[in-house]
């Protein structure tokens, strides 16, 4: 058997492993019955025990969607997330930037949310998270993966484990470009 062969093998044999034991293949949706509008409405969820790192990834995308109403709270309710890791002002710059003209990027997370509706979901809000064969490759961090309505490929959210057994988010690329909403599109 050559170098390649036994490579290719042993690539298999590892995920052939990961599928027997269930991991890398899971999707979770996680549903809350209305956007909490204050920080105490947010540390009250059942989510927010961040017990695993799919409730994590999603308070992370309902935190972003309070970002437009309230910047003040939604920051607060982000910084929670970073956990023992404050946000700095750099992090606090940059959801800033991201925010200008686009306040719509992180309604498109919700399941229905699409450019044909301009991201209005409906409630329930339901935000499905899943993980693959690479999500824990790198040991006490979770690369999670949340689609949007208004972009071809889910993205990446990456979340730590700490000594409390909470997750807590480490960085996210849920502000990157989407479609516009129609509204908004000078070409539909």
């Amino acid at each position: 058997m050559s170098f390649f062969d036994r490579l290719k093998s042993n690539t298999n044999a590892a995920l052939n492993s990961l599928k027997s034991t269930g991991l890398g293949n899971k999707s979770a949706e996680v549903v809350f019955d209305d956007i909490p509008e204050t920080f105490e409405a947010f540390c009250a969820l059942p989510q927010a025990k961040m017990s695993t790192p799919f409730d994590t990834a999603a308070l992370t995308v309902v935190a972003l969607c309070v970002y437009p109403a309230n910047r003040d709270v939604s920051l607060q309710m982000l910084d929670y997330l970073y956990g023992p890791r404050p946000m700095t002002v750099m992090d606090k710059q940059f959801i800033a930037d991201r925010f200008k003209g686009k306040d719509y990027v992180p309604r498109s997370y919700f399941r229905g949310a699409t450019p044909a509706n301009d991201y209005s979901p409906s409630a329930p809000f339901t935000i499905v998270v899943s993980e693959n064969a690479h999500s824990y490759a790198e040991h006490g961090f979770a690369k999670l993966f949340i689609p949007s309505g208004g972009a071809d490929s889910p993205r990446p959210i990456k979340l730590r484990l700490a000594k409390d057994g909470k997750w807590y988010l480490w960085e996210q690329f849920l502000l990157s470009d989407i479609r516009q909403p129609e509204s908004a599109n000078p070409w539909a």
